[in-house]
């Protein structure tokens, strides 16, 4: 038995090799797992689950429901996607969990999260945390805006969003190392999981004595970032997203690789044909 967990994914039209790398991972591996973990930001934006086909996410649903009747799928919001709500869920078929759950994953409590919750030092996303992502208020008056509206304040967000990661540095972007460990000491875990710096890597502490991990999932921009829990441990594969111009051309580079073949062939069967006519004809003289 396996556990998948998959985060940072940033699905938009903008980039169809992405949506097609996620739809064939749960067309193909994600029936493999009995449990599917999405931490959040999902989608590039989300403005409101009845604008779903706008964004072009109509597919990936449909491929996320079909996954969810052969596994048990759960889906932690990002601060890019917090906006999901019942219809996401009756039409993905992925249950949404509280950001900072607690999960039992093959003998150890585990602490889900999407990560941003960590970021302590960047005190413009904590704001923004705080006035849009938890704040249920400003989420029932923006979804009462028209589906136009909510696009263009999407886009504006979007533009802001590039505009500070531009102007501070890395490292505040990145988590807090003693929030981090005051969430170890908080939920009683010696292990977390979360996404959102799309800085893929494994971190050691020791907290009160004991060892502790924090692992982190990387996002699906150059490859993907798939992480597989079993009884023995965890590890993280990445496979490469192909553009849509990689794939015309590895498809070309394969018809010509068959083309070449059955040329070869084609030679060796007439190669064949001429040394057994020529074995022939050297027979007739003995």
């Amino acid at each position: 038995m396996k556990t998948f967990l998959l985060s940072d994914l940033h699905l938009t039209p903008e980039r169809p090799a992405t949506i097609e790398e996620f739809t064939r991972f749960l067309t193909t591996e994600a029936p493999q797992a009995e449990t599917i973990y999405l931490l959040g930001d999902l989608f590039e934006y989300w403005i409101g689950d009845d604008a779903a086909s706008l964004l072009g996410a109509k597919q990936v649903l449909a491929a996320m429901k079909q996954a969810s009747q052969q596994a048990n799928c759960y889906f932690i919001a990002g601060n890019r996607d917090f906006l999901v709500g019942e219809s996401f869920t009756a039409k993905s078929g992925f249950k949404i969990l509280p950001d900072e759950t607690v999960v039992d994953l093959y003998g150890t409590p585990t602490l889900l999260l999407h990560g941003d919750s960590l970021c302590t030092d960047d005190t413009a996303h904590q704001e923004f945390r705080q006035q849009i992502v938890t704040n249920t208020a400003w989420h029932k008056k923006f979804l009462g805006l028209s589906i136009p509206e909510r696009i263009e304040q999407a886009k504006q967000a979007r533009a802001m969003s590039h505009e500070h990661k531009a102007q501070i540095s890395m490292e505040i972007m990145d988590v807090t190392e003693q929030t981090v460990k005051n969430s170890f000491v908080e939920y009683d875990v010696t292990q977390m999981i979360h996404g959102h710096t799309h800085r893929q890597a494994t971190h050691e502490y020791s907290i009160n004595g004991k060892p502790c991990y924090r692992y982190v999932l990387g996002d699906w921009a150059a490859t993907s970032s798939i992480m597989t829990a079993t009884a023995e441990g965890l590890t993280i594969a990445n496979q490469p997203i192909a553009s849509g111009h990689s794939r015309k051309y590895l498809f070309l580079l394969s018809f010509w690789a068959r083309y070449q073949t059955i040329k070869l062939f084609a030679f060796l069967d007439k190669a064949k044909l001429a040394a057994r006519a020529f074995f022939q004809r050297l027979s007739s003289f003995f």
